[in-house]
């Protein structure tokens, strides 16, 4: 965490974070009096609790099962034939939506993931605010399987990372994909899958007991644009071949079909009759910009948990409604 007005970008003092997040979360002061009682800015008091948030420093848990969203979660139960959905309140201007999903994402999986039993996780933001938030346990023998490639570059999307946090957390074995996230050709894809290494780790999707998945959307502001995961020209050709999103790699129509392109063809993946095997599907994504590749993965049976935020559940309901 950056200091204010900090040119050499030292790090927040951990102290400093701590106290204020201890006198805004467990004492119930505002943002205003922890500034004047602290010596701070205002503005560097809600950076400080924004950038804690994010981070993972402070996990938010809500005891109450219901939630705070239960006419939407019933709502979207009911519509979409979910066994279970989990909304949360929209994060606050500045607030990456990713930071609140995922959080409640790792909640679900630290409630939920039973001893023994194996987990499949995409890659993302999403996913990386969901390793953050997952209760530590040891001695459960639970297996964490990565089920996708991995990227040469990136940041809090990285697929080895996320995965890594995730079975540190569990005290889980962790299996991973040891190839790219796309091949250079396809008959390197077939090459690359056809490996004992590849092959084995795969073929484990369709006997997992949950895979926490993300959605990734074909937007004007998709991170996998930002991020530099697919070109311009690539996001150009996936939407005019019908694109409007992945789910682990499976690029997928708003009718929830798969979409025909060579960067598919190219991608290392589960197949998807393996993955709609799984036990329980659990979609962790929000934002209204998310909600045609939400609504295309509950099409095409890889939804069986949804967690989202307000935005999107009313949005799906609304689309629904029509």
């Amino acid at each position: 965490m950056k200091s204010d007005g900090d040119p050499d970008g030292q790090r927040e003092d951990s102290a400093i974070v701590a106290r204020v997040c201890w006198s805004y979360f467990k004492e119930g002061q505002t943002q205003e009096a922890i500034a004047q009682r602290l010596g701070l800015t205002r503005k560097r008091v809600i950076r400080i609790l924004n950038d804690a948030r994010a981070s993972g420093f402070v996990q938010i848990t809500i005891n109450d099962p219901i939630g705070a969203c239960a006419e939407l979660e019933a709502g979207l139960q009911a519509a979409f034939g979910l066994r279970r959905a989990l909304v949360v309140p929209a994060p606050p201007p500045g607030l990456d939506v990713r930071t609140v999903v995922g959080a409640a994402a790792g909640q679900y999986v630290s409630r939920h993931l039973a001893p023994g039993a194996s987990l499949g996780i995409a890659w993302g933001g999403t996913i990386n605010a969901a390793a953050q938030n997952v209760r530590s346990r040891r001695d459960q023998g639970n297996t964490v399987v990565l089920l996708c490639g991995g990227l040469a570059r990136s940041t809090a999307i990285n697929p080895y990372d996320n995965a890594a946090m995730f079975a540190r957390a569990l005290g889980a074995t962790c299996y991973y994909v040891t190839a790219p996230m796309y091949a250079d050709t396809v008959e390197l894809r077939r090459h690359l899958m056809a490996s004992a290494p590849v092959r084995e780790v795969l073929q484990m999707t369709r006997k997992l007991d949950m895979a926490l998945l993300s959605a990734v959307d074909l937007t004007r502001d998709s991170r996998a644009l930002e991020y530099g995961v697919i070109s311009r020209e690539t996001w150009t050709s996936l939407r005019a071949a019908g694109a409007i999103g992945d789910i682990c790699g499976h690029y997928l129509d708003a009718a929830g079909a798969s979409v025909d392109h060579a960067l598919a063809r190219r991608t290392i993946n589960p197949a998807l009759a393996d993955l709609q095997a799984v036990k329980e599907l659990v979609l962790a994504a929000g934002g209204a910009h998310k909600v045609p590749i939400i609504r295309s993965a509950i099409r095409a049976g890889l939804c069986h948990i949804l967690i989202t935020d307000e935005a999107a559940a009313a949005a799906l309901l609304d689309g629904a409604r029509r």
